[in-house]
């Protein structure tokens, strides 16, 4: 897969980052596909995915859940009891599956973009310049429209729970004397707009920043191998250092796929948590 992925930066003239940033998918602007850029391709992809995967292991047969099944199942089952529950109390039930959904569909994106789906299509359509793999979740855009879905579900819930007049003295007093209004007011306004920034741009920032030091590392190993091949034959130590390092870096994304699809679940749940149960 590293080897592939070498190979793909050489094709692309030692650019790594080719890899990281967007690219539409059809530069024909009559095109349907030239409003479509990779980033938006691999997020439907993983939302189809869902579709399909998550019910085909729900119809299991069976008591005792197997295999992917089970796997689905632990995580599901600690999300709710370790994540949702603590925050949510007697209204996780209502909110899990807008939880769960958060979860695999960010990490669906997230290992999806750790695939060389790019590189697999280019190999079978013989088109060097294809660009539909990539890591959607490395888009603001899309980390951006998730955390808004997260923000109006918040505001709204809250609304709903509590009431228009009490969920607003809560939300812009903070439970603070009314003579301190003109003070509590903007300070609560933009503690609301930065819960759903601080989601779409830790989840943004860490996908990319990983991808950049793994496409950085994979062109130090390219240029290696283009220096040996041009009669520099010391600098293939340079690809196999960066190639390791390249593999180790690899690992460490799987497991930031993970982390980073709960951390965003995590934080949703306090966030969520804090509308509708402001007593505490």
């Amino acid at each position: 897969m590293i080897a592939g992925l070498i190979a793909s930066v050489l094709a692309a003239g030692g650019n790594p980052l080719s890899h990281v940033v967007p690219h539409q998918i059809s530069k024909d602007p009559t095109s349907f596909w030239s409003h479509v850029n990779n980033h938006m391709l691999m997020f439907v992809v993983a939302g189809v995915l869902m579709l399909i995967v998550v019910p085909l292991a729900a119809r299991q047969k069976g008591l005792v859940p197997k295999g992917f099944r089970n796997f689905l199942e632990a995580i599901m089952q600690y999300i709710r009891e370790n994540v949702a529950r603590p925050a949510l109390g007697e209204d996780t039930d209502k909110f899990i599956p807008f939880l769960w959904t958060l979860f695999f569909l960010i990490l669906t994106a997230n290992l999806l973009g750790l695939l060389p789906i790019n590189e697999f299509a280019m190999a079978i359509t013989q088109q060097p310049g294809l660009h539909i793999g990539g890591t959607a979740t490395g888009n603001f855009g899309i980390t951006a429209g998730l955390a808004i879905c997260a923000f109006v579900l918040f505001h709204a819930s809250g609304i709903s729970h509590l009431g228009f007049g009490k969920y607003m003295k809560h939300a812009l007093l903070g439970h603070g004397p009314v003579a301190l209004a003109p003070l509590f007011i903007p300070i609560e306004i933009i503690g609301a707009l930065v819960k759903p920034f601080a989601l779409a741009i830790r989840l943004f920032a860490n996908m990319t920043g990983g991808h950049v030091v793994l496409a950085v590392l994979l062109g130090f190993a390219a240029g290696g191998i283009q220096a040996t091949i041009d009669g520099q034959p010391l600098m293939f130590g340079v690809t196999i250092a960066s190639s390791l390092g390249a593999v180790a870096m690899y690992v460490l994304e799987v497991f930031v796929a993970f982390l980073q699809a709960f951390i965003f679940t995590f934080l949703s749940a306090l966030f969520l948590g804090a509308a509708i149960h402001p007593e505490h």
